[in-house]
């Protein structure tokens, strides 16, 4: 009888270890596809430079350089949010590591909804694991 009062506890706790995991691997992929915004920075800037060397255009023309520049802001516009989201997501599964802020993690899972197929199943399977009530004495318990 022991045995039964204990499971739905262990399940708790693979359920939220899973969800550490599952937060950590959504933040390395995030990390991962917002370095191609930091290529675009690199080119922008390689265009500015290369094209600062040409020869001016007519009268009234933008600086050619001005092109490249934009480029590169381009670049940190799409750099900069999705390496937010991406520290945002590892804290998130640090938190649920911890069992602490339940109202951030579940702010970070309603935004992975948006994030179709992945980030939908895991934030869906988010709402449902904290969502829990067993769960969330466990997140007031540490505060």
């Amino acid at each position: 009888m022991p045995e039964e009062i204990d499971r739905p506890s262990i399940i708790d706790e693979e359920h939220l270890k899973l969800l550490s995991l599952g937060y950590m691997i959504s933040a390395g992929v995030a990390a991962f596809y917002s370095i191609f915004g930091l290529f675009y920075v690199f080119i922008g800037i390689v265009m500015s430079v290369a094209f600062s060397h040409l020869p001016a255009g007519k009268a009234g023309e933008p600086p050619s350089a001005f092109l490249g520049w934009i480029f590169a802001g381009v670049g940190l516009v799409v750099f900069l949010p999705a390496m937010g989201l991406a520290l945002a997501r590892f804290w998130t599964g640090r938190c649920i590591k911890q069992r602490k802020s339940r109202t951030f993690c579940m702010v970070i899972a309603a935004l992975g909804c948006l994030e179709i197929p992945y980030g939908t199943v895991l934030g869906v399977l988010s709402f449902m694991v904290l969502g829990r009530e067993s769960v969330a004495k466990q997140f007031t318990a540490k505060q």
